[in-house]
């Protein structure tokens, strides 16, 4: 009898005991019709490649709300010529090559930590990654209230301890840095909770079988985890890099770019650019933050994603 109600089902599902598994690499038909995707690419191109387009044009012109003038190279040009606008530019790899590293070791060894055996283990995580949920703006305004140099609450502890009270946002050589920390403490929860994900992942026999034969901790972590959370890593340096290298709602919550311009970026330059009304030059900047931010991208995360397949 079981035989009986069997082959009828495998024949009206149109599988044949005797058929063979498709091909490796052989293409399959979409169950969904092609015009399904016509929406996203619809929205791709009416949000991202007409405006990007756009303003490749327009970077080349000088323009206002009403007329543009062809000018050709002029405003890039001018744009690496003005001390200011090149300051931005150095500021802006410095910020994000430093918040970028310091994500992808805090958040390694934190998610370290927070994978073990550890007391009051959940607490510490949501704890870790309460700042993630937090707005941007909000985190700038409240450090910029703790940090206040003569009304803050951290140079109020640090003067109850006759310690020094520095000018966290006020002082030109401590002021990207200030920032860079901040940015830090709001986003290696991401990192942490990536890096979590893929220590999670590793199969647990890996761990016992190094134990057996005596590995130390920092053996496995050297030998085990960091290899085998290569993927992890990778993900988060992108992420990281991408978004400090576009970094530009905490440095305007925070200093504004000040004091004077010590803490300006490309992105803070370029609003500024376009405040004082200089709209082809401030156009020229963002083409140059999108070329840039795609020379480095590009070629780091075929080379990280490829070393993860490697592995």
């Amino acid at each position: 009898m079981a035989t009986t109600n069997l082959a009828p089902t495998a024949l009206s599902a149109g599988v044949s005991t005797g058929s063979k598994a498709p091909r490796p690499g052989t293409k399959m038909k979409s169950f969904y019709p092609s015009w399904f995707f016509i929406p996203a690419v619809a929205l791709y191109v009416i949000f991202f490649a007409v405006p990007t387009f756009a303003s490749f044009y327009f970077s080349l012109t000088r323009w206002d709300l009403f007329e543009s003038t062809f000018i050709g190279i002029g405003n890039f040009v001018e744009f690496f010529q003005d001390p200011q606008l090149l300051n931005g530019f150095i500021h802006t790899f410095e910020y994000g090559f430093a918040t970028s590293a310091a994500k992808v070791i805090l958040g390694f060894f934190l998610a370290v930590i927070l994978t073990s055996p550890v007391v009051a283990r959940g607490y510490i995580r949501a704890v870790i990654f309460f700042p993630v949920l937090i707005s941007t703006i909000g985190v700038g305004i409240m450090f910029k209230s703790l940090l206040d140099p003569f009304h803050g609450i951290v140079n109020g502890v640090l003067g109850v301890f006759h310690l020094p009270q520095p000018g966290w946002f006020t002082d030109p050589n401590l002021a990207l840095a200030s920032i860079a920390a901040v940015d830090v403490w709001k986003g290696v929860g991401i990192a942490t909770l990536i890096f979590m994900a893929g220590i999670v992942a590793i199969p647990s026999e890996y761990f016992e079988a190094a134990k057996m034969d005596g590995a130390s901790s920092w053996k496995i972590i050297r030998t085990i985890t960091i290899p085998l959370t290569r993927p992890a890593t990778a993900t988060v340096i992108i992420l990281s890099l991408i978004g400090g290298l576009r970094s530009f709602d905490l440095i305007w919550a925070t200093t504004g770019g000040g004091p004077g311009f010590t803490s300006d970026v490309i992105a803070s330059v370029i609003y500024k650019e376009y405040q004082a009304g200089f709209f082809g030059l401030s156009t020229a900047g963002n083409v140059i933050l999108f070329i840039v931010v795609t020379a480095i991208m590009v070629p780091l995360s075929s080379f990280l994603n490829r070393k993860a397949v490697e592995l």
